[in-house]
């Protein structure tokens, strides 16, 4: 189905999206221009809220999470828990500007509280691919790294991770001017109470809903069914690249640490040689310095490898965006059929007849017909109930319009930051492994001069 329009049961065509209107989905065709009714110069929805780049928070203050600190405390079950405080620090602009070096504001913030911030966004920004956090614990890692997540590293890739959302979020033109984000960034204590005292969660939509609306929908948006199937394929084909990292990651950790025997069979030989005991014995020093090289090599190579997860993690983001709108799609064709089902028993009930078969219908058989006083009132019950159901559909339809709008203008935002993004992991990593390859190529050519000293 091309769009997730409604036909009105009054007559005239409500939809969610114009024919023809093609915003180009990741690797899909160029948008079409929307054709509707707009005031002179007026941008589109959504439009607006991306003119606001300018007033980005990130060029009014600096956000960083510098240090990760082990706690021990106790939990809402008054049990000891260990865990990982995060200092978050910001830091004016303006002031450095000016040449002011004033402290950073410092508070710290434990990963859950930045899920909740999270959590919240995605309830009141439905139509935005809210950014993901870090992994809360390690996945797709080759066997020698710790998948523990109080593991010195991994907490360290963490705290850079969850510096990186606040980063994604501040940087976001509608997420930006979030005033919870701004409290989450400044007030330490009764953050988290402020915040659920919004009742957020009471708008969340529960995933049986979700799964509910996804099967009984009936005219699906083939661009979001289209975005559904591409965040599958992107997650698919991200988690097969880290697994074949992972396992190229830990074979050339084995040829690496094998040439320490190298190293070792070397000063073994230089022991026995007179003459060549020195060129052996330097050879084996450059064997055993290209071994211990490897620790390091495959822990920055980590760092690309959490490039690839946020992506990774970004898959699930987009899916949430669509199954909201499936949603959207869900409740617009329900409140479509009650209304054709309440206009076709005001017919009915004016004409006398019966058009489909119902109980009403054979009750009124076997035990009479209503008095015309009865079906007046019934008529008017219905009409009241007409009008309701028509201006409900028609909050619903503006209601998809807007989200379609504001979603898609969204989608082409996060499609020009992945292509930019995936595109310099993708060069780091192949600059790095040019790099690794050339210090084996010195080892050698060091080994070679070692050899031809001899």
């Amino acid at each position: 189905m091309e769009h997730p329009g409604v036909e009105s049961p009054g007559g005239g065509s409500s939809s969610s999206s114009q024919e023809g209107d093609e915003p180009e989905s990741p690797g899909g065709p160029a948008p079409e221009e929307e054709e509707e009714e707009e005031d002179d110069g007026a941008p589109a929805a959504g439009a607006a809220a991306y003119a606001m780049m300018e007033d980005c928070l990130l060029k009014k203050i600096e956000i960083s999470v510098s240090e990760a600190e082990k706690r021990t405390g106790r939990n809402t079950m008054n049990m000891q828990e260990t865990y990982t405080a995060y200092l978050v620090e910001t830091r004016a602009v303006e002031s450095q500007a000016e040449g002011q070096c004033s402290p950073p504001d410092c508070l710290w913030r434990r990963y859950s509280e930045f899920e909740l911030l999270r959590n919240y966004l995605l309830v009141n920004y439905p139509h935005i691919i809210v950014p993901p956090l870090p992994e809360k614990r390690a996945e797709f890692v080759w066997h020698k790294l710790s998948a523990d997540n109080m593991d010195p590293d991994f907490v360290e890739r963490r705290r850079i991770g969850l510096e990186n959302f606040l980063l994604r979020v501040a940087s976001h033109p509608v997420l930006c001017q979030e005033k919870m984000l701004n409290a989450f960034l400044t007030q330490e204590g009764g953050w988290k109470e402020m915040v659920n005292e919004t009742g957020f969660q009471l708008k969340a939509d529960s995933r049986l809903k979700a799964l509910n609306a996804t099967f009984r929908v009936k005219n699906p948006d083939r661009r979001f069914t289209e975005l559904k199937h591409y965040s599958d394929e992107l997650q698919s084909v991200i988690s097969h690249l880290l697994r074949v990292r992972a396992r190229v990651a830990d074979r050339l950790y084995g040829v690496y640490k094998v040439h320490g025997n190298y190293g070792r069979v070397f000063s073994e030989w230089s022991a026995i040689e007179k003459e060549m005991g020195d060129g052996l014995q330097s050879a084996g020093h450059h064997m055993d310095v290209y071994a211990a090289s490897i620790d390091d090599i495959l822990e920055e190579e980590e760092h690309y490898a959490d490039q690839l997860k946020e992506y990774l993690f970004y898959a699930e983001a987009l899916r949430t965006v669509c199954r909201k709108h499936e949603l959207l799609q869900y409740e617009l064709e329900m409140a479509a059929q009650d209304l054709t089902l309440k206009k076709q028993q005001c017919e009915e009930l004016a004409t006398g007849t019966v058009r489909t078969f119902s109980l009403k219908g054979m009750t009124s058989k076997l035990f009479g017909q209503e008095t015309p006083e009865q079906r007046e009132a019934k008529i008017k019950v219905l009409e009241v109930q007409i009008h309701e159901g028509e201006e409900q559909l028609k909050a619903k339809n503006l209601e998809s319009r807007d989200f379609v709008k504001s979603a898609w203008a969204d989608i082409e935002r996060f499609k020009e930051q992945k292509n930019h993004d995936l595109k310099e992991a993708l060069i780091s990593y192949a600059v790095m492994q040019i790099s690794m390859c050339k210090k084996g190529i010195q080892v050698w050519t060091n080994a070679k001069e070692c050899f031809s000293k001899m």
